[in-house]
């Protein structure tokens, strides 16, 4: 069996304890983040791999390492610099990173992914500083299996890969989305339990349609627009090829594609090697949870609920999202009809109907019939956002649109008309994109509304119009609810491929594990590591009850062997001792 790295091996001792046997010393050794201890190398390490002298006498424990780093984390004097500053100690020292950020998980997940890795994304050409990942250009494609070659790992298992057309709610950002690649394996990592060497952020440079990037001397990307049409393809085709060759076992996550090519790449692929697409699956499940969360906190069905998704023109989470609320209300026994009758997609445009000439392909499904407007009180060519509302007595409004301001008083209140408790989910990202203010929507709703939006919002305070104090929660409506447990379920499986079946699970469990007695919609981040570990073990149960898991072990096992099973696999930040192999490298 080939090491787990080039430079090291993870092995168990005769008391079944994990330790590393390490191939590399001295400088070399403090250079690999996953290896490098900084001052929290035993006397005996030091000595072992040629470290005396190199780093401080004192030896550090972990805490005190996480007090002195924290200490310098809140010197930082912006969102941005925290963001870089964690990323330059991922870049350090990882098992430090991730101790840390287990610590302070709630307080920095807003820093490290969205809304703060944006920016970062923005920047990054200006920022970078460390190699990390894979990078598969226009200029070595045709020599990819050497750049997989390069990589020291030698059993990955997910790897996020995005070729950066559709970023958040901020489009193209040419090779800047490596950042989001990187963000969101770390959330892999602290969340859902994957090891670090057992990821691999994968920028996928086929060029940038941004002039800005391609006339900039400084931009660390191709400068050259993006592959379209066939030469995409073939380029997505090779590394698909490369990647199930180096790394047979790897799941791959596709992230941040433009909405056209995300569903096709979906569809491509998912059968060739496991995969999936978060902004599609991932989205769709989290406000799935949501939603069903919401419909107990109503006392009523999830079935009799009628539901506005937003955003069909913008990306391919607001056509993600309306194909997880169909498939959740065949679940609940609908018919293929009604389960259609009681969903309605918006564009900027206004409500989808069959016949228009910029339908694609993805939302002919949810466009509506010029029929079932008979009876419709609209003005224009199209039923707008509030008519659509209105005449659809909708109950529940969803905004993936990257509209700011979107839901207006008016949208807001008609949702209202037709139901006591209105769900209103403004999801869009980032928060200067989102389609309404939460405190806007309380204030709108005199206090009624359940609420969920994308980025990290304060509970608001209201004062009700009988002079009633309370606190409304803000769920936060984000995906890392879902995708590290979705991943680490298949990991442990081994899925051949990533069902929709597993997908829907993922969403029920989340569902399952929110307390919404206390009105939120979502469960708090202090609860996400234990709400990842029981996504995957019902995702990974999903998996082998469709018979698509490889994981002989795990198909044989109770539901208590699998959680232990899933327990036991979660990776988590410790220093492990340090064994010198047979042969070094200084």
């Amino acid at each position: 069996m080939a090491r787990v790295s080039r430079y090291y091996d993870v092995k168990r001792d005769e008391h079944d304890n994990r330790y590393l046997e390490v191939g590399v010393t001295g400088f070399s050794l403090l250079h690999i983040p996953l290896l490098n201890k900084s001052t929290g190398f035993s006397p005996e390490e030091r000595k072992l791999l040629g470290l005396q002298g190199l780093v401080p006498p004192h030896q550090s424990t972990l805490a005190e390492q996480k007090e002195r780093t924290y200490r310098r984390y809140l010197q930082q004097s912006s969102d941005l610099e925290r963001h870089v500053y964690l990323r330059s100690l991922q870049d350090r020292n990882e098992v430090l990173f991730y101790a840390m950020l287990e610590d302070h998980l709630e307080e920095m997940l807003p820093i490290l992914y969205t809304p703060t890795v944006g920016e970062a994304v923005k920047a990054f050409s200006d920022l970078y500083r460390y190699p990390r990942g894979l990078v598969v250009s226009t200029g070595d494609i045709e020599t990819l299996e050497e750049s997989l070659d390069n990589l020291p790992l030698n059993d990955v298992r997910m790897i996020v890969a995005t070729d950066s057309s559709a970023i958040l709610g901020i489009g193209d950002q040419g090779f800047g989305g490596m950042a989001i690649s990187i963000g969101k394996l770390s959330l892999y990592t602290v969340a859902g339990g994957v090891g670090p060497d057992k990821t691999l952020p994968v920028e996928l440079d086929v060029g940038t349609n941004r002039q800005d990037l391609i006339s900039d001397p400084l931009y660390l990307g191709v400068h050259h627009t993006r592959l379209t049409g066939e030469k995409y393809d073939e380029f997505l085709d090779r590394f698909v090829e490369g990647v199930a060759a180096r790394y047979p076992k790897a799941i791959i996550q596709w992230e941040d594609f433009a909405k056209g090519a995300a569903f096709r790449v979906l569809e491509r692929y998912r059968k060739v090697v496991p995969s999936f697409n978060d902004d599609i699956q991932g989205t769709g499940a989290m406000a799935l949870a949501g939603l069903l969360s919401a419909a107990q906190l109503k006392s009523e069905r999830f079935e009799d609920q009628v539901f506005v998704v937003v955003g069909a023109g913008a990306g391919a989470g607001g056509t993600g999202v309306a194909g997880a609320i169909r498939q959740g209300l065949l679940g609940a026994g609908l018919s293929w009809q009604d389960a259609c009758n009681r969903l309605y997609m918006v564009d900027r445009q206004g409500l989808l109907i069959e016949g228009q000439a910029e339908l694609e392909d993805h939302q002919r499904s949810f466009a509506r019939s010029p029929t079932d407007l008979e009876g419709w009180n609209f003005e224009g060519s199209v039923p707008t956002l509030q008519e659509t509302i209105c005449n659809a007595r909708a109950t529940a409004l969803l905004g993936l649109s990257g509209v700011s301001g979107l839901f207006s008083q008016g949208v807001v209140e008609a949702v209202h008309a037709n139901t006591p408790r209105p769900i209103i989910f403004p999801l869009s990202n980032p928060t200067s994109n989102v389609e309404a203010l939460p405190e806007e929507i309380v204030r709108w709703t005199n206090g009624q509304a359940i609420l969920a939006s994308g980025s990290p919002f304060a509970d608001v305070p209201h004062r009700s119009a009988e002079g009633l104090e309370s606190l409304i929660p803000v769920g936060q409506g984000n995906n890392v609810f879902i995708f590290p447990g979705l991943g680490f379920g298949a990991i442990i499986s081994r899925a051949r491929e990533i069902t929709d079946g597993m997908v829907m699970e993922a969403a029920r469990t989340l569902a399952e594990h929110t307390d919404v007695s206390g009105g939120r919609v979502y469960p708090s981040i202090d609860q996400l590591r234990e709400v990842s570990i029981q996504i995957a073990v019902r995702v990974a149960r999903q998996a082998i009850r469709e018979g698509v898991a490889a994981e002989r072990r795990a198909r044989v096992m109770s539901d208590e062997q699998l959680m232990a099973f899933v327990r036991r696999r979660f990776w988590v930040p410790k220093y492990l001792p340090y064994r010198r192999a047979a042969q070094t490298n200084g």
